[in-house]
């Protein structure tokens, strides 16, 4: 046997890189798609949007889903708000896509956007605009809509925010890239965090091309009271978040009482909203179902990217949110200019071209 034993083999092991803190909005932005932007709201106004969710998601609820035909449940608390319009123009009706926010599930309609995440928004509206201005290209499929080339236009509109409760330091979620199933390809998020420190790590799904001469590597970020973390488009394609559990955390003392003269009311809570842009041409009408009859999910293929340009996307059973986790394994790829989506960055590009020439 000893004659017969497989040669080990000549190639080395691609070196594995220890955990990295990134501590600033320096290192943010120099090892990841991500921007990090520190007391972005007014302090006033972010402790009163604190206060304000943090009572009412003592009533949020953990989401379920089947994993490995089991039933399993999510170990935080999160709801689902939506503004008032879809942020494109002044319909109403479209709150009804909203209410398609987890899974591909039908839920009950959202609360709207209270007085003081409207005003969040706004303010977070206008910083991730100015972020994606400064930013040296952009991706094909990143959306287009509403930008006439004026410097006041908000490049990017936030009219849906799933909002998360940690409390402690035990409570968190697992490695995930969001579903892009309403966001369409190279979406851009903004976090928002509200309370206590918290630590939120990324990872990057290293290309099967590359898988033997990289490794990929955590980033640890710590998230205080009052800091935007802005994933960038192609965040979602190229790396994976999560909030690990902690061996500990520091206790949140907020600056500002609940109500004028009260007491300062220490918090273990972590309150994250994440506001999003559900996009016209992805609503959940368009989705394509599949076998079992119920909305696929919109993936990207992480593990065979390449330049940005020609990334592929399909849409793919996602039985785990219902149908008892069983599948019918359908997929297809997204085929942006066949099923009548965007405007893009790209097709956008191509009308002003022809139009030139």
């Amino acid at each position: 046997m000893t004659v017969l034993k497989q040669p080990p083999s000549s190639k080395k092991a691609a070196p594995r890189r220890p955990p990295l803190t990134l501590s600033n909005p320096r290192m943010v932005a120099e090892h990841t798609p991500c921007t990090m932007h520190l007391s972005v709201l007014p302090p006033g106004l972010a402790s009163k949007l604190f206060y304000s969710l943090e009572e009412s998601s003592r009533d949020w609820q953990r989401n379920k889903w089947y994993l490995f035909d089991r039933l399993v449940e999510s170990p935080h608390r999160t709801a689902f708000f939506v503004r008032k319009t879809d942020g494109v123009s002044d319909d109403e009706t479209w709150h009804e896509s909203a209410q398609y926010w987890y899974n591909g599930r039908k839920t009950d309609p959202p609360d709207v956007f209270s007085s003081e995440m409207e005003e969040a928004c706004q303010i977070i509206e206008r910083l991730v605009t100015e972020e994606i201005r400064q930013r040296p290209s952009r991706y094909p499929l990143e959306w287009a809509g509403g930008d006439t080339g004026s410097a006041t236009d908000l490049l990017w509109r936030a009219n849906v925010a799933a909002s998360n409760r940690y409390e402690g330091r035990n409570e968190s979620v697992g490695w995930h890239s969001d579903h892009l199933t309403y966001l369409g390809p190279y979406c851009t998020i903004a976090s928002l965090s509200l309370g206590t420190r918290r630590l939120f790590s990324l990872r990057e799904t290293i290309p099967s091309h590359e898988a033997e001469i990289r490794n990929a590597q955590t980033f640890n970020i710590p998230l205080p009271h009052n800091s935007l973390v802005i994933m960038h488009a192609s965040c979602q394609e190229r790396f994976k978040h999560s909030i690990p559990p902690q061996s500990a955390m520091d206790v949140y003392r907020p600056a500002h009482p609940r109500f004028p003269g009260g007491p300062i009311e220490p918090s273990n809570c972590r309150i994250n909203i994440t506001f999003r842009f559900y996009r016209p041409d992805f609503k959940p009408p368009t989705i394509p179902l599949c076998k079992c009859g119920i909305p696929t999910v919109l993936r990207p293929d992480m593990k065979n990217r390449s330049d940005g340009k020609k990334d592929k996307y399909w849409w793919t059973c996602f039985a785990g949110a219902q149908n008892d986790g069983k599948s019918c394994s359908m997929w297809k790829l997204l085929d942006v200019e066949a099923e009548g989506r965007g405007p893009t960055v790209e097709s956008v590009t191509k009308s002003a071209t022809s139009s030139t020439n």
